[in-house]
Formats: structure tokens, C-alpha cells, sequence
């Protein structure tokens, strides 16, 4: 299984647009949060092509509300509010927006893969046996734009400069 990983987006359509392309072949997207605007939920939900997406809160996240009834009009799109725990091929996945917090649940050992975004630097760790993984950010703030593209089956990860 090919999971696409990203963060800290930031409503910036067009560096989204670019990482579009590289969905194209995975079997469901995480975001690490601070999407910021419901419009970005709609790229997402064009750019999947029906594969599942899992959200979580980032420190930015505007109108949750609205951010919340964009994502209830397509099946695919999954909010998981603050924290998410999820399973894919058999891999136990815990997804938050803060680096202390994943250094810590991947610290516990209950984890495969260990995502999260916010400081925007792209981090690859390995605690133990579980993968502390940070994708970086899409936005482009740091002047380096990436996503990540993690196989379940062979667990590596492969960082894509957007």
C-alpha cells in the first residue's frame, strides 16, 4: 500500500496542485493539518479521485464548522479532529499536528508510523520500530515545498520536492 503524507498547506492552492499528481497511484492521503480554508478541503476532494483522506486539526485551521460540512459532502474525506489512530495494511498509524506530541506516541511503541506537521521541516526518525515521520510542508514557507510517499509493505519513505 502507497500512502501519500503532507502538512501544513496553508491555502496555498497551487503548490497543492502540484502534489497532486503524485496521489495518483496511493491508496489513501494523510494530511497533518493547518489546511487553514474549506476551499482547500475542495482541492483535496478533486485531487484524490475518491481515494480516502484523513485530516487533522492543525494550530491554524480557521472555520471549523465549515471546514467540518465541506468534508461531510464526499464520502472519501475523513476529519479526525485533534488526533487520528488509523489502520492501513495492517500498520497501526497515530496522526497530530505537534512534534512533542508524535515524539511521544512514538516513544509509547503502539505505533507503526508516527505523522505530524507544524515546524514545516520534513523529518525522518526511527524510534525503536516506530517511524517518526514529519512530510514538511507544502506551503512553501521555508522556500522547500515537499510531501511524502510511504510504503506500508517495504516501510520506507520517499520525500517529493513539490
Amino acid at each position: 500500500m502507497r500512502i501519500a503524507i503532507m502538512s501544513d498547506s496553508h491555502d496555498n492552492i497551487w503548490k497543492l496542485e502540484t502534489a497532486m499528481p503524485h496521489f495518483e497511484g496511493a491508496d489513501a492521503i494523510i494530511h497533518c493539518g493547518d489546511l487553514i480554508a474549506p476551499f482547500m478541503i475542495i482541492r483535496l476532494i478533486k485531487g484524490a479521485g475518491g481515494i480516502p483522506v484523513h485530516i487533522v486539526w492543525g494550530n491554524n485551521d480557521g472555520d471549523k464548522r465549515l471546514l467540518t460540512e465541506v468534508a461531510a459532502s464526499a464520502e472519501n474525506i475523513h476529519l479526525h479532529g485533534d488526533f487520528a489512530e488509523i489502520e492501513l495494511d495492517g500498520l497501526k498509524m497515530a496522526v497530530n499536528h505537534y512534534p512533542k506530541i508524535a515524539r511521544a506516541l512514538a516513544e509509547s511503541g503502539r505505533y507503526d508510523l508516527v505523522c505530524y506537521g507544524h515546524d514545516h521541516t520534513a523529518h525522518e526518525e526511527l524510534i525503536g520500530d516506530t517511524l517518526l515521520l514529519n512530510p514538511g510542508e507544502v506551503m512553501g514557507l521555508n522556500s522547500r515545498s515537499t510531501i511524502a510517499l510511504y510504503n506500508t509493505q517495504t516501510r520506507q519513505v520517499a520525500f517529493v520536492e513539490l
